[in-house]
């Protein structure tokens, strides 16, 4: 039985930089907080990420794209609109988030992972704009094997970051990446779904994806001026079918 039933999903919050650098990363630098995706056409009526089309462009202020042919099986329509305003007389920026669409299948299972992973996508969003932006960025994403795709997949990650366990959000930490090599980094996000990891010149981040029947993930949002994007999908993936035994 269908279950195809309309979403929405709504955030709003502060950020010390102004509006039109939250403009830039949302438009053209989705790379160093999200996954690096083709500019929107800037005009109303112009071609948006995987096919969409924008539907609001009012620079820096208002955004929206908008799919009716989303390509992913379990939604038909997809809306990503952004609302940015000054505050503090243009030093700060408030911005009002709402994905919207239908989910055409496990509902709920589909509205509880788009929710957790807003929140997680939108503080990274955070972090790149307040401590990177607008650096470029070399990205890297990988996934774990199938045995990363359970629910105890992110502590598993964490033991093998050497992450303690009461580690909070807000933390220093010394950890241990691929190949054993050591990381200082600051341990920006932490909840059972996610781990964020902030480095003097990346962002590392882990996608508890088994919650939700997918395998673990990575991804790497490098910001150093010699970053190589291929070498970091390499190592992190070696560093993956490790902890989950595949060689």
């Amino acid at each position: 039985m269908s279950q195809e039933k309309e979403f929405e999903i709504v955030r709003e919050f502060e950020v010390d930089v102004p509006p039109e650098k939250v403009w830039e990363a949302v438009t053209t630098g989705t790379g160093g907080y999200l996954w690096p995706m083709e500019p929107p056409e800037p005009r109303v009526g112009g071609a948006g990420p995987f096919g969409s089309t924008v539907t609001a462009w009012d620079p820096p202020r208002h955004y929206t794209s908008r799919s009716e042919d989303v390509p992913f099986p379990t939604q038909s329509l997809n809306q990503l609109d952004y609302t940015i305003e000054p505050r503090d007389e243009g030093r700060r920026a408030w911005v009002r988030y709402v994905h919207s669409g239908i989910f055409t299948d496990d509902w709920n299972n589909q509205y509880d992972g788009a929710s957790k992973h807003t929140n997680f996508y939108l503080h990274t969003l955070r972090e790149y704009l307040t401590h990177f932006a607008p650096a470029p960025v070399a990205f890297a994403q990988v996934n774990g094997p199938a045995a990363s795709a359970t629910a105890g997949g992110l502590a598993a990650a964490a033991k093998a970051l050497g992450l303690a366990d009461d580690a909070a959000a807000g933390a220093e930490v010394g950890v241990q990446g691929p190949a054993g090599r050591p990381m200082d980094a600051v341990l920006d996000y932490r909840s059972p779904y996610f781990i964020g990891l902030r480095t003097s010149g990346a962002l590392v981040r882990f996608f508890g994806r088994g919650h939700w029947g997918a395998p673990l993930g990575v991804s790497v949002h490098d910001f150093a001026p010699d970053a190589d994007a291929r070498a970091n999908e390499t190592a992190w993936q070696d560093w993956l079918n490790g902890v989950f035994g595949r060689s």
